[in-house]
């Protein structure tokens, strides 16, 4: 009987920073032993392994996970794995299975006894936690809040209600071209003293981190946050 491959899941960069001071130089000998990758976009797939060094990026296999992936084919993707040939899964950014379609492969090969490896990397949702200096035992990630207006202040007032009674930490995203209205919505539906955090760009080279409650906040300059990546957090 053939042994299985292993399931390597492979952060990538969150940023345009050039630099390699995010992904351990392990990772990186990891990934150039691969052939076969599970990814959402062929295209960028291809450029974070020209950015890891991949020696013949011409030979990777990559097969695609996304929203037009169907559930039933997801077993599919790995049978590599079961022919005994290691996998890399990569996200779009940062690390794979949070925030990512890659969780659906991740479960899948947990119950079929293959062996998950995550690797080291940057998460801008884990270094958010990190540098909000709100509860880091109590946090939730609640992914994108709601397009419409009604329903989306309506959102943001169970987050903080959440933040207050379970003192529980709140962090979401927004659509990068969203984040001026997400924030404006922020302040004008939270409490005075309700603290908001925001990252942006971490890791590259406009980084900006901050917490302060939304009265410093309106009183204070905004940080230009429209088009780039930016994680939202509101605590009490």
């Amino acid at each position: 009987m053939t042994k299985t491959g292993k399931l390597y899941l492979l952060p990538v960069p969150i940023s345009d920073e050039d630099k390699n001071n995010f992904i351990p130089e392990y990772n990186l000998s990891v990934v150039r032993d691969l052939t076969h990758f599970i990814a959402e976009e062929a295209k960028t797939a291809r450029r974070f392994l020209k950015w890891f060094g991949y020696p013949k990026i011409e030979a990777a296999e990559i097969q695609l996970l996304n929203e037009h992936t169907k559930i039933n084919s997801v077993l599919e993707l790995l049978q590599p794995l079961f022919d005994g040939k290691d996998m890399g899964l990569m996200s779009d950014a940062g690390c794979p299975g949070i925030a990512d379609p890659g969780a659906d492969v991740i479960k899948l090969a947990h119950q079929k006894n293959i062996e998950v490896i995550p690797l080291t990397g940057p998460s801008s949702i884990v270094l958010s936690i990190m540098a909000s200096g709100f509860n880091g035992q109590n946090f939730a990630f609640v992914g994108y809040l709601p397009i419409d207006k009604p329903l989306r202040l309506k959102r943001i007032k169970e987050l903080e209600t959440l933040a207050i009674k379970q003192k529980q930490a709140q962090f979401f995203i927004e659509t990068p071209y969203r984040n001026e209205q997400l924030f404006e919505a922020l302040l004008s539906s939270l409490s005075p003293e309700t603290l908001v955090f925001i990252g942006k760009d971490l890791t590259g080279p406009s980084q900006f981190v901050s917490s302060k409650s939304v009265f410093d906040w309106k009183t204070s300059s905004k940080p230009e946050i429209n088009k780039v990546p930016v994680v939202f957090g509101v605590y009490k």
